[in-house]
């Protein structure tokens, strides 16, 4: 039987379901914080971006396409794996929740492997910025400026999705143990949304550092 002393109902709240309310919003408020984080950064390269046009598409000229969107397609797969395992999860099919969760947690992995081993060739090719960055013709300055823009947001989403692979094995162990269930699963359900958010800012970044410059190379 699974262990229900995690359902006792906080002092603060008169029903179960309006503490599982309470602990919803209080993940989308963060995710909006979240945003504002994120959009800070997109407002601002998008400044450059319109004032730099020529420069920021030769920077985009040199990100590892086929990378990109292997990375993207991953991403998207894992939310698919994160829906299902919360979907099952609802269903008091724990084992098949926590084998799903697994899986998001292999392909949060292999994004992370592959984008570490993006951000080596970029390295390897002199294009990391205060690190021997090497570019050529006029707009050298400006190139640089896409690729810190690059590393900050990347390697900011990179962070997130590091966290969020914690989160998710976190809540792998009590799926597995069947303490997550239909009954109770809140836990689960936050954290499907701070998945699916992340999926969602790689997606924008995608669009912007991969895409415009993809049809030089």
């Amino acid at each position: 039987m699974a262990d229900t002393s995690h359902l006792e109902l906080r002092e603060q709240f008169s029903t179960p379901e309006q503490q599982r309310e309470s602990a919803i919003s209080g993940m989308w408020i963060f995710i909006v914080t979240e945003l504002m984080l994120f959009g800070g950064l997109f407002v601002a390269f998008t400044v450059y971006r319109l004032r730099y046009p020529a420069a920021f598409t030769r920077g985009s000229s040199e990100m590892e396409y086929w990378m990109g969107a292997l990375n993207t397609g991953i991403l998207i797969s894992s939310s698919l794996t994160m829906s299902l395992a919360e979907y099952f999860v609802a269903q008091n099919k724990s084992m098949r929740g926590a084998i799903l969760l697994l899986v998001t947690i292999l392909l949060g992995a292999a994004f992370l492997g592959i984008k570490f081993t993006e951000y080596y060739l970029h390295f390897h090719d002199h294009k990391m910025p205060a690190f021997g960055f090497e570019e050529t013709g006029p707009f050298a300055p400006q190139v640089q400026l896409f690729f810190v823009f690059y590393y900050v947001m990347t390697g900011l989403h990179s962070l997130h999705l590091l966290i969020g692979i914690g989160l998710v094995f976190f809540m792998f162990v009590p799926t597995a143990l069947r303490s997550l269930n239909a009954e109770y699963h809140t836990p689960l359900d936050n954290t499907s949304l701070y998945w699916h958010f992340i999926d969602v800012i790689w997606v924008f970044l995608f669009a912007i550092f991969y895409i415009p410059g993809a049809h030089i190379r």
